[in-house]
């Protein structure tokens, strides 16, 4: 039995790249507002500013989170790498803990804050921390050795059903793959790619053999 080894595409990698970059940036905004409702605590200004500032905190924390999970889907890190491995995976949490901490942290110690607006800011602070935090960790997080299993579980199965060839098609915007170029699902689309279950994984990120093709397939072949 011939194995195959996952490597991402040249697309791929580009496209994770791109989002990784959007990722940071967001990342970046997020820091950057924390500073900004930790000047204005210190210029002891109203505490609706410091909510607001938390708030946008908050999205683009989240936002980061779920471009860079994005990106760790097309792009994924080997688990031999335990190290860059477990950075890459959770590096959401991390900065997304990271973007609200300091700020909680200044809240509960700034003296000059009056018990009403140090209860409410912490309280949201803490809260908007834990959302940030586990909203970035990967709690499945995809690696080269994974996709490699999976890919060759999938195309095992799939020659079993399809007098064993694993050709599939697919398209640009579907998540998932296809044994009938002629399918309901992808009949009459435009820009339908086709090659094997392990090159849809490398180019595209598909990972699911379409219902309908299986069922139709199982029930000609078997």
């Amino acid at each position: 039995m011939t194995t195959t080894v996952f490597k991402a595409s040249p697309e791929s990698k580009a496209k994770a790249k791109k989002f990784r970059i959007i990722a940071l940036i967001a990342w970046v905004l997020a820091m950057a507002g924390q500073v900004f409702a930790i000047l204005k605590l210190i210029k002891n200004e109203t505490l609706t500013w410091l909510l607001v500032a938390m708030g946008v905190i908050l999205v683009l924390a989240i936002t980061g989170s779920l471009l860079w999970k994005k990106a760790n889907r097309l792009d994924p890190a080997s688990e031999k790498e335990k190290i860059k491995f477990f950075v890459q995976n959770q590096l959401g949490a991390i900065l997304g803990v990271l973007a609200f901490l300091p700020l909680v942290i200044f809240i509960f110690k700034n003296k000059n804050l009056d018990k009403k607006t140090k209860g409410i800011a912490g309280t949201v602070g803490i809260i908007a921390l834990l959302i940030a935090g586990a909203t970035g960790v990967d709690y499945d997080p995809p690696s080269i050795e994974k996709y490699t299993e999976e890919i060759n579980e999938q195309t095992n199965t799939l020659k079993t059903i399809n007098h064993n060839s694993d050709a599939v098609f697919w398209t640009r915007a579907g998540n998932k793959y296809h044994i009938d170029k002629d399918c309901q699902h992808i009949k009459g689309r435009e820009s339908i790619s086709n090659g094997s279950v392990k090159e849809s994984w490398e180019k595209k990120g598909i990972s699911e053999l379409c219902k309908t093709c299986e069922k139709r397939a199982r029930k000609n072949g078997l």
